[in-house]
């Protein structure tokens, strides 16, 4: 499963289309006590970010596939600036961060976009679907908040902490998502009804549906981590406004229960909004507290299906890329390690990733190819406030099946048979049991 289409010495050029459709190329629907071969694929509407978020006159100046379109970007966005004496603050604090990788981001993505280009990837003319996005109104958060008044599980009911997603009988109602680690342990994709509603489940997948205070589930679940992936959701004014999802304040991230989960050198990432003030939290209170080290900054790029910035580079409100903070576990406990098991590879810093974002909110790229070189094929994985899931990944958080729901996938039948292929079990992915 490769979504890597550029490597160089800049970064990663990512096809994460690409890749979610693997996840998915094999699928079997459940449906009552019958099971069926079904053809599955993301909606292809997601990803077609066609129009940066800046002038006509930017989105004229892609002229054959040249770079000069990135440049445009910084030419259109110096005429809008304003005085620097009309910046607030927060945008004085932005614009000061900004500077310093200014140059790193630009002479990245162009490099990184030009090789794109060569693979005649970044085309927007071709295999465009004129369909609205899918639209799903989601409980998730709801009904965790609901399930809080059920009683918790007794200690000594935790060696249940584990359910299989389909039992023997084909049938998915047996499911406790609340508080029960739920495997989908098939090589197969698997459709089932959860809830009341039809979610896409990726084979070899773990997910647990909770908030904080029903976290301990994925404590039991008696795995190390070897990768933990973060994505908070961060306390900011568009989000309030918008109430597109609950956030989170700052300090409440201390709550994360890492030294309980991370393996020795777990490689710990957090993604990062672009305000600078959450960035120091994560560096300064978030890790240390935690017992992690910085090790490398990241950042995520976004373009358009053209090769444009979606946003203007120097724009003082939104950038076209976001942070992602790197750091390694380490604990006191873990000193007595054999050399052979601390030696970790190094993680370079201010690497790109470069991709066509989703047009879903929030839907953040897979980093399992361009995490695998320093964290190995065997590694474990855990994505936490996760609202997809990953094949071979445990994913936590109180919308951890968001964009698993069927509105957000064509469905069609296949005359093939629906026995299951048997392929091997990802080596990064073993069931647990609970401690």
């Amino acid at each position: 499963m490769m979504s890597v289409l550029v490597k160089n010495k800049h970064g990663w050029f990512l096809d994460a289309s690409s890749l979610v459709d693997q996840w998915y190329s094999r699928c079997v629907r459940f449906k009552d006590t019958q099971k069926s071969r079904v053809k599955c694929s993301f909606k292809r509407q997601c990803f077609q970010i066609l129009k940066s978020h800046y002038s006509v006159k930017a989105e004229a100046a892609v002229d054959g596939g040249k770079s000069e379109v990135l440049e445009e970007t910084d030419k259109t966005s110096k005429k809008r600036k304003r005085k620097h004496s009309e910046l607030n603050h927060g945008e004085v604090d932005l614009q000061a961060s900004h500077d310093k990788v200014r140059s790193v981001i630009l002479e990245g993505t162009k490099s990184l976009v030009d090789s794109a280009r060569s693979l005649e990837h970044l085309n927007r003319a071709t295999g465009l679907v004129k369909e609205p996005l899918p639209s799903h109104e989601c409980r998730l958060v709801a009904l965790c908040e609901m399930a809080k008044e059920l009683p918790l599980v007794d200690e000594d009911e935790q060696e249940e902490c584990v359910q299989s997603l389909v039992a023997e009988d084909g049938r998915s109602s047996h499911v406790d998502l609340f508080s029960r680690v739920t495997e989908n342990r098939d090589d197969s994709a698997s459709v089932v009804t959860l809830l009341g509603e039809e979610y896409v489940i990726p084979s070899h997948t773990a997910f647990l549906l909770s908030d904080f205070t029903r976290i301990q589930p994925l404590v039991h679940y008696g795995s190390r981590f070897d990768l933990i992936v973060i994505d908070p959701p961060w306390e900011n004014k568009s989000v309030k406004r918008s109430r597109r999802y609950s956030s989170l304040p700052c300090t409440q991230l201390k709550r994360l229960p890492i030294p309980l989960l991370a393996s020795p050198n777990c490689l710990v990432v957090t993604w990062v909004t672009n305000r600078p003030s959450h960035l120091r939290f994560v560096r300064d209170e978030l890790y240390p507290h935690w017992g992690v080290e910085v090790v490398a900054e990241w950042f995520w790029v976004k373009v358009t299906t053209s090769g444009q910035f979606v946003f203007p580079l120097d724009s003082h409100h939104k950038k076209p890329y976001e942070v992602l903070v790197l750091g390694r576990y380490s604990s006191s406990a873990d000193n007595s390690a054999s050399p052979s098991e601390t030696s970790v590879v190094p993680v370079e810093d201010q690497r790109l990733i470069v991709s066509v974002p989703s047009a879903l909110h929030s839907q953040k790229p897979s980093l399992s190819e361009v995490l695998k070189p320093y964290i190995g094929p065997e590694a474990k994985r855990l994505e936490l406030f996760a609202r997809n899931l990953q094949p071979g990944w445990t994913s936590w958080g109180n919308e951890v099946l968001k964009f698993q729901h069927t509105s957000y996938f064509t469905l069609s039948p296949t005359d093939e048979p629906a026995g299951f292929h048997q392929d091997e079990t990802p080596d990064n992915f073993t069931t647990s049991s609970c401690h």
